[in-house]
């Protein structure tokens, strides 16, 4: 497996584990068998209400704590300086751990929720910054910031974000924010890296599949890689934990990642940080 190496100068492998819906005894021993199977980056989040379950799983595989690197994300209703060191310190209890490797915001504040939504997302970057001076957090970073919410922070922030946690995927990968991090040496981390399965039934990628002898899902994570962009996958299966981080013995041509970027929009979410809450609620 590859890394990479975040503008902080840590090392992060090129493939995560996602645990979104990993609860109770099923999720953790999905999440022991994905460390415990070569993964070291797990993904969670405290609005995924599975830190306990990823503990658990960190505690009972037979992994060392210095292989790995656990992420998770303060919430978007616990924003705001005071409120997110509370967060993070639930986040780190749940967790059992004395440090949290990767912290990211997991939404940012937007003009329909605050009206200083600008000075909001910074008054949560210093105290993320400052949890980084008390060596509580190693990394912190970024989820879901568009262009709109990150060109204001990159101007006020101390520590320069290095990662942003983004919807990535065949049909719907945000060229020009993608640019704009890489110019920006902020590293990009694909949620929903196979369009919600959308990706199955796209006849270019069975064509790209066949070719290659390789799933479907082995192109699309592939293809982020090799757009230096880290997938993280999430299932439940041993089989496709496994056949999930199969994609370091090919690569996929440059005429092959250009007709894959170029697929029409397919699988998009419809999440953007401008409509919360739900323009419908």
């Amino acid at each position: 497996m590859i890394e990479y190496q975040l503008n902080n100068g840590t090392k992060i492998p090129s493939i995560g584990f996602g645990t979104y819906k990993a609860t109770e005894d099923e999720g953790r021993k999905a999440i022991q068998y994905a460390l415990e199977s070569g993964y070291r980056l797990i993904d969670t989040a405290a609005f995924y209400f599975n830190e306990g379950t990823v503990g658990r799983a960190i505690k009972a595989s037979n992994v060392s704590r210095e292989e790995m690197i656990i992420t998770t994300k303060v919430w978007r209703e616990e924003l705001g300086y005071e409120n997110t060191k509370k967060a993070f310190k639930k986040s780190l209890s749940k967790l059992e751990l004395d440090y949290i490797d990767i912290y990211l915001i997991h939404w940012p504040a937007n003009a329909r929720n605050y009206d200083n939504w600008q000075q909001v997302n910074q008054d949560t970057w210093r105290a993320m910054e400052e949890l980084v001076d008390e060596g509580k957090i190693k990394t912190i970073g970024l989820s879901n910031f568009t262009l709109t919410y990150l060109r204001p922070l990159l101007d006020h922030a101390r520590i320069k974000p290095a990662i942003n946690q983004i919807e990535f995927h065949p049909g719907y990968w945000q060229p020009q924010l993608y640019d704009f991090c890489q110019n920006e040496d902020i590293l990009i981390e694909a949620w929903s890296p196979l369009a919600r399965g959308r990706v199955f039934q796209n006849v270019l990628l069975q064509q790209i599949s066949a070719k290659h002898n390789k799933s479907i899902a082995q192109i699309c994570l592939r293809w982020c890689v090799e757009k230096g962009v880290i997938p993280i996958p999430k299932s439940s299966t041993p089989e496709r934990i496994e056949a999930n981080k199969d994609i370091f013995d090919f690569q996929l041509s440059t005429q092959e990642v250009r007709q894959i970027d170029a697929l029409p929009q397919m699988g998009f979410s419809g999440e953007l940080p401008d409509l919360w809450p739900d323009r419908a609620s």
